[in-house]
């Protein structure tokens, strides 16, 4: 079993990742990082070298939470996944049985989240896991 959090350096995923590092703590469980790094559109060259900028954005930003977690005595595991983040999560979760996913927000209205397709409103559908959405900083 394992907390899962998906992060990208936004305010909304810093909030979820203090929470995620003490809900792991709590629970003594490994802190799953995840990264979907899969680029909008197509195929092509252009498309991979859209892939690989945002594994190298993935990895920078995987690599800080690691340190923050390992800081509070917190296992990591990291997973830099080529999905979209909210299939990259429930992908993850599953791998590794998840207690909860949790995923910050970016304090849009549930309608916007519901028409443009947020990470947490995706899950908050498709997740047959506990979600735990963290609100960014006001």
């Amino acid at each position: 079993m394992a907390v899962v959090l998906g992060y990208d350096e936004s305010p909304g995923s810093d909030a979820a990742l203090a929470t995620a590092i003490s809900v792991a703590s709590r629970f003594g469980e490994p802190l799953v990082l995840v990264y979907g790094a899969a680029p909008p559109g197509g195929l092509g060259d252009e498309a991979g070298a859209h892939r690989e900028a945002l594994r190298e954005l993935g990895r920078t930003a995987l690599s800080h939470a690691v340190e923050r977690a390992h800081e509070a005595g917190v296992d990591t595991r990291v997973e830099l996944v080529d999905a979209k983040p909210a299939q990259a999560l429930l992908q993850v979760a599953d791998a590794h049985d998840a207690t909860v996913i949790v995923v910050g927000t970016a304090g849009e209205s549930p309608l916007k989240g519901a028409m443009l397709g947020s990470t947490p409103h995706k899950l908050l559908h498709l997740s047959t896991r506990p979600v735990l959405c963290v609100p960014g900083p006001s």
